[in-house]
């Protein structure tokens, strides 16, 4: 395996051999079962689909709960695939933890999805340094200003940074390390942050060294 889905618990810190204070995010990394196995011959490409999370089999649709009971495992929240080699090794159902996949010193990067801010201005959500409190402008500090053009191109370009809903997408964080891993208990340390809030799903793929 690839990779594992996991939530965010929050962020800690550790003491390294050095005595160093190390920050780092514990994920609760599994246990994932797997749910389907794709291969080339028959879907294209190789990929491994596994599950996270449980959930009511009341709140599965038809469709799904088979997709379940063919691959004998009890419904999922989550459902990912990793692409990548160890497809031969998997079977529908199998449960897959933590330690199986990251040990300690691996390199990773963990997709998530960034905290909602809401609608925000300029100045929070691309930086914007506001206008002049000078010459009767007290009301436009925080103002984006001119948008375009009169005659010329007498529209707004495609992509103007405005003001708009902010954060809510897709982020990767690539190159962070593995601090440790807790077997017991399915935890993942990481050096540094990773994307989301609180209980939010993440991603954590391991990455190839040199």
């Amino acid at each position: 395996m690839t990779g594992l889905l996991g939530k965010k618990l929050g962020m800690t810190s550790v003491f390294d051999d050095h005595g160093q204070v190390i920050p780092c995010t514990v994920i609760e990394a599994g246990p994932c079962y797997v749910t389907h196995i794709k291969t080339k011959e028959r879907d294209g490409y190789e990929a491994i689909q596994i599950g996270f999370g449980e959930k009511k089999e009341r709140l599965v649709t038809k469709p799904l709960r088979g997709h379940f009971a063919k691959a004998g495992v009890k419904p999922v929240r989550i459902v990912r695939e990793f692409r990548g080699n160890g497809t031969t090794e998997m079977q529908p159902g199998q449960e897959i933890t933590v330690d199986r996949v990251f040990a300690k010193g691996d390199v990773v990067k963990v997709v998530g999805t960034s905290k909602g801010k809401g609608f925000q201005g300029v100045v929070r959500r691309h930086h914007f340094g506001g206008g002049a409190r000078t010459h009767g402008q007290s009301d436009r500090v925080r103002a984006p200003g001119s948008i375009g053009s009169s005659s010329y191109p007498s529209r707004v370009f495609k992509g103007q940074r405005m003001a708009g809903r902010m954060g809510g997408e897709q982020i990767t964080v690539r190159n962070l390390r593995v601090v440790g891993v807790i077997a017991d208990s399915n935890l993942l340390l990481i050096k540094g942050s990773v994307p989301g809030a609180i209980n939010g799903v993440v991603e954590i793929h391991k990455l190839k060294t040199q």
